[in-house]
């Protein structure tokens, strides 16, 4: 169950204030129709962490496990430090697509935005590190849910009244731990930690 619950927690606090959900908040205020929102941000979710996780899986089976964890770490560590960069969004990132209305606009503008993005990331490493790759999407598609569709629910809500700075800190200490975790494991398969 770590394979669901950690990618769940991991994505949900670090998607608060990351552009998609100020993208969810933008199309939620534009289009006010929540259910196709929410659907859009669940399909675009999966194909895009599918398609992560699924990286994921195949870069780990070129690594001994070692490696892998090595790698891991940094990229853990690299993903702490990016989680105390907030995110901004271009408000014509969604205008562009409106003509197609409020579901195929979020699907397409939420897969697009994920591309590269810290959500992403994370999935490609949780999926190389976790043996359970349908629960690892599971989880971080979870968690993009947790973090979007409250917004998208109440669109008058503001993500300028959450303490941004208290939480994108304390995501990048779980991805801290998760390295220095990562970190140990590699160690102690390296032989260095008895």
């Amino acid at each position: 169950m770590q394979s669901l619950f950690v990618p769940t927690g991991l994505v949900a606090l670090a998607e608060i204030g990351d552009k998609t959900q100020l993208l969810a908040l933008l199309l939620a205020a534009r289009f006010r129709r929540p259910w196709p929102i929410i659907w859009g941000i669940l399909v675009a979710t999966i194909a895009n962490h599918f398609a992560a996780g699924a990286l994921g899986k195949w870069v780990a089976s070129f690594f001994s496990e070692a490696t892998l964890s090595w790698v891991l770490a940094a990229s853990f560590l690299a993903v702490a430090a990016w989680m105390l960069v907030p995110d901004q969004i271009d408000e014509d990132e969604a205008s562009h697509f409106k003509r197609y209305g409020p579901f195929l606009t979020t699907l397409i503008a939420f897969f697009l935005a994920e591309m590269g993005d810290k959500t992403q990331i994370a999935t490609v490493m949780l999926a190389a590190q976790y043996e359970y790759f349908w629960l690892v999407v599971a989880g971080t598609t979870l968690g993009m849910l947790i973090a979007n569709v409250p917004v998208v629910l109440a669109a008058h809500f503001s993500a300028d009244k959450l303490p941004m700075t208290l939480i994108h800190r304390i995501s990048a200490l779980c991805f801290l731990a998760l390295a220095g975790y990562a970190a140990w494991h590699a160690a102690t398969l390296s032989g260095w930690i008895g």
